[in-house]
């Protein structure tokens, strides 16, 4: 990863180490098989994650950080073990195992693990990387022993519940998994195909973390087993909780329910393999793309080697926003849509990465990409480190690195991938130093180390068809991988299998005390006399602000011959202002470490405002700038245009772009609403400077604005840095719009075409109910809750987990206040499209006509009711939660009104909503895929199937 984005402290932390004891605290009593190993403490004006490290007598790492700022504990469980640890042949293991963990274990039956977790208000997710494997939950504070009964259970006690069975229809998901992430996405394949020619044969980074599905096509159960039982031990794993927990409490639980696991295999530390060319290696690749894409890698070194900082500081001079090289060159210029540098790093081997995707209309090829990107590194060695892009980068740092402690996840995650990684979970104090200690001559001196007259991998990425545009012909062929025809796969008997024993009944789930209580927070309200509604709380937990500026000048506002106006409108204000150029400007707010972006929806502009409160005055002064004195130009309003008309025609090869688009225009007739935010190729084609300077005019004014902000200032103290806003006056028109249902022939399928798709887009639904909060479409909300709103929904068990069609399935009722749908969707394998449709509709109308369950009745209950610890932790959060009561005028009290609702919905109301919302023949269909192929298939099911064009 490039830790730019995440790390740093600059002044605020610089020289000074958090204090640490070498012996616990003396309230603290150990329960036998724990032993401590140190605490860091923190201290006034310092930013630490203070945390207690202990080990269990099987080596399990515990990582403990106290907060009591929410009633919530986020758990996390990391394992180091990636996809670099696969043998070759095996490939995708850890990336398997991710989804197998999650399929039940000796005492948790399958789907069980998802359903406890939803049901208790959580949330929870798996990722791998080549590195790790984590897991980890975010739930009430009342629910930590039964996430610590989970997670040890599928630590100690999965083998006997992992069958051939499951591992058949989790194969399955892998396989939709990478067909949604890889195969039927524009530029999906290009890291694999980079990684293999970058390292050599057999490197662990040379095959992807989703694996080769010829691999997992090749293994069975056992061999996924003996993985299992080789890396997942607990003395490779690292348990991390952190929130609003008792130390003493939850020592005695963690070693309660993980001191009985087995000791796995002893683990060393991978060796550092970064890789090395002897000669350029050009290689392509033919995609179902509308740009072509140049891709240059150089190799460097690996995470936390002295020299990652200055390449990362490299990286951002080069290649990050629009005060980079790259963007002035080939951005700025038009000769590309985008090009950008990074450094990502991983525990083995970094790359210092630079790409570009050259605009159509500069007549541009890969070749002279290359020769300008070239040309590029040759201006920067001539150029020089200047002083700006230190401090730019180290204050994006210092901002990002703040930011990152506002989530107890965010502190955790942090605390368990340096405990990973180095053994340190304070490490941070030694990357701050490092990435603080940067200087002009280290960034000069690493790239003529690793970049200059250095080789690399050139990939070029073209459309089908038209190799001939390469940057150069290929000069390397991945040869046919060494070894897999070797491959031994394990027996039975082969497995040595390590057995838990517990001292009590792992049978029984833990039963969670009451819920401690949630404060919505406390607001203050006020109104400009210029019309803007300001509504505001403090949050003092980090020393930030956020704010969010909504503009009544969104998409509706527009006529759907200019539609993607407010859009083009939004992009304009990041542009150059009468006092300053756009590099300007962006290089004013990275000097404060600040973040500004503006972008439009349907009834709004938005200006999202992100700083560390030290420089909210000099941010806000930037924001007014901004907003009150863009200068629209010309030139800069012909590039954005351009390069819009572009995303929109690379986004015509996504299927699910593709299927959204079509669905739209189908839900809504002839107006403003069916046509995308973001325009159309025509739309756009025949906008002009004038137009959006006189829709400025007219619409982006104060009057019903509202301001939304989290700080850790009071009313008192905030409002004084707010007076710009103040000053700005006038009032638009009103919205006069009227969103009528289309005429559209219930029981179609509307077929859009994209050839040789591996999957296929499905939507299923219609026209619905207007958006309310605690109304009818609230309570349809909690109707289509077990149908299609969780991932154990029927929906998602019946087409993820039971059929293996595809990596997720879910149905939702979305709206606002002009208008609503209902909606069902799938990315599905191109062979199980009809079959997919079937299952969709056939769960719809058994619901509709069967209604739900006592159990799924229950279970919706506990699921929502007590999500409310999640809802107000971050500033962000906050944020969302305040916008929706300025933007629909809400009592803060309706929080307790919903509480209500889903304590006394009846299983008969449910039922009387299905029947009235759900009837399947009320429904359109929408499917993009290989219209060839599917058209016969789908008529065969006895719908009416119509060729679409979006």
């Amino acid at each position: 990863m490039n830790r730019l984005s995440i790390l740093f402290a600059a002044l605020l932390l610089a020289g000074c180490a958090p204090e640490e004891s070498s012996t616990p605290s003396t309230k603290t009593a150990l329960p036998e098989g724990v032993e401590f190993v140190e605490q860091v403490a923190s201290q006034a004006g310092k930013t630490v994650i203070p945390y207690h490290k202990y080990t269990l007598s099987n080596g399990l790492t515990l990582i403990l950080h106290e907060d009591h700022s929410d009633p919530l504990v986020h758990v996390d469980v990391t394992y180091h073990v990636g996809s670099a640890r696969e043998e070759v042949g095996k490939s995708g293991f850890a990336h398997f195992f991710e989804h197998m963990m999650f399929q039940g274990s000796e005492n948790v039956a399958d789907e069980q693990h998802f359903k406890l977790i939803t049901e208790a208000g959580g949330t929870m997710n798996g990722t791998t990387n080549s590195d790790r494997t984590n897991y980890y939950q975010t739930v009430p504070a009342n629910q930590l022993e039964k996430v610590l009964w989970l997670e040890s259970d599928r630590m100690g006690y999965l083998l006997d519940a992992v069958t051939q069975e499951k591992f058949e229809v989790q194969r399955e998901t892998v396989k939709n998994e990478r067909g949604q992430r890889i195969d039927n996405r524009p530029y999906g394949r290009l890291y694999e195909r980079v990684a293999a020619a970058l390292y050599p044969d057999g490197h662990p980074y040379s095959w992807p973390v989703i694996g080769y599905m010829e691999d997992l096509n090749r293994v069975d159960v056992n061999d996924l087993k003996a993985f299992f039982l080789r890396w997942y031990g607990p003395n490779n794993a690292t348990l991390t909780i952190g929130g609003d927990i008792d130390i003493e409490e939850a020592l005695v639980l963690v070693e309660r329910y993980f001191g009985a696991i087995p000791r796995g295999p002893e683990v060393a530390k991978p060796k550092k393999a970064p890789a090395s060319l002897e000669e350029d290696r050009y290689i392509s690749m033919e995609d179902n793309v509308h740009l072509p894409l140049i891709h240059i890698s150089f190799p460097t070194v690996r995470i936390r080697h002295e020299d990652e900082a200055p390449l990362d500081v490299l990286s951002f001079i080069l290649g990050s926003g629009k005060t980079s090289l790259l963007y002035k060159n080939l951005v700025k210029s038009q000769m590309a849509v985008q090009a950008q540098a990074s450094h990502p790093c991983q525990e083995l081997a970094c790359t210092f990465n630079l790409l570009a995707l050259p605009h159509p209309a500069s007549g541009k090829s890969l070749a002279d990409m290359e020769t300008v990107i070239r040309a590029t590194l040759d201006e920067f060695e001539k150029r020089g480190v200047q002083d700006d892009d230190l401090t730019k980068a180290k204050a994006q740092m210092e901002a990002g690195f703040v930011f990152g402690l506002q989530s107890v996840s965010g502190k955790v995650s942090q605390l368990a991938s340096n405990e990973t990684f180095t053994g340190n979970p304070n490490y941070i104090e030694e990357d701050i130093a490092r990435y603080n200690n940067v200087t002009k001559a280290d960034v000069m001196r690493v790239y003529r180390q690793y970049i200059k007259g250095n080789h690399a991998v050139i990939m070029s990425v073209v459309p089908n068809g038209q190799a001939d545009m390469v940057a150069k012909k290929d000069t390397y062929t991945q040869g046919k991988r060494k070894g897999i025809d070797s491959v031994k796969l394990v027996k039975e008997e082969d497995l040595k299998l390590r057995r838990a024993e517990a001292d009590f009944d792992r049978s029984v789930i833990p039963t969670a005390g009451a819920n401690r209580p949630v404060d919505v927070p406390e607001m203050w309200r006020n109104e400009m006399a210029n019309g803007i509604k300001v509504l505001g709380t403090q949050s003092t937990e980090t020393p930030t602000t956020s704010l969010l500026l909504k503009i009544p000048a969104g998409h509706y506002y527009t006529s759907p011959q200019k539609a993607g106006m407010a859009s083009l409108l939004a992009q304009m204000l990041s542009e150059s202002t009468s006092k300053r150029s756009a590099e300007e400007m962006t290089k004013a707010l990275e000097m404060l470490g600040s973040r500004v972006s503006v972008y439009a929806d349907n009834h709004y502009i938005n200006v999202s405002i992100n700083t560390l409160s030290k420089h909210l005055d000099a941010t806000m002064d930037l924001v007014a700038e901004k907003l009150f004195e863009p200068a629209l130009l010309p030139d800069e309003f012909e590039r954005r245009r351009s390069n819009a008309i572009q995303s929109i025609k690379n986004n015509k090869k996504n299927a699910s772009y593709l299927a959204s688009t079509a669905y739209r225009q189908l839900l809504h007739d002839d107006n403003i609403a069916a046509l995308p935010g973001g325009g159309t190729e025509q739309t756009l084609a025949e906008m002009s400077v004038d137009d959006v300077k006189a829709f400025y005019e007219q619409h982006f004014l104060p009057a019903k604005a509202q301001l939304i902000v989290v700080s850790e200032l009071d009313q008192k103290a905030l409002e004084p840095h707010l007076t710009s806003l103040a000053k700005w006056e006038g009032k638009g028109p009103e919205l006069a719009i009227e969103l009528p249902v289309p005429a559209v022939e219930a029981g179609t399928i509307y077929l859009v075409n994209k050839e040789d798709a591996a999957q296929s887009a499905i939507r299923i639904g219609k026209r619905s109910l207007t958006y309310d909060v605690t109304g009818e479409f609230y309570k349809a909300y909690l109707m289509n809750f077990p149908l299609g709103g969780a991932f154990n929904s029927r929906i998602n068990l019946n087409l993820r987990e039971d059929k293996g069609y595809t990596y997720g399935a879910r149905s939702f009722f979305d709206g606002d206040l002009l208008s609503g749908n209902y909606t069902a969707s799938a990315e599905v394998r191109a062979d199980v499209t009809d079959k997919s449709i079937v299952e969709f509709m056939e769960e719809i109308r058994n619901y509709a006509d069967n209604g739900i369950t006592a159990e799924e009745l229950a279970f919706m209950r506990n699921a929502i009711n007590q999500k409310d610890a999640l809802r107000y932790e971050t500033p962000r959060a906050k944020l969302g939660f305040l916008a929706k009561i300025l933007e629909y005028d809400l009592d803060p009290n309706f929080v307790e009104k919903r509480t209500e609702i889903v304590k006394s919905i009846s299983a008969d109301e449910i039922n009387s909503l299905a029947k009235k919302h759900l009837n399947p023949d009320d429904m359109i269909m929408v499917v993009v895929g290989d219209a060839e192929t599917l058209k016969p298939q789908l008529e065969a099911l006895g719908y009416k199937v119509v060729n679409y064009d979006v």
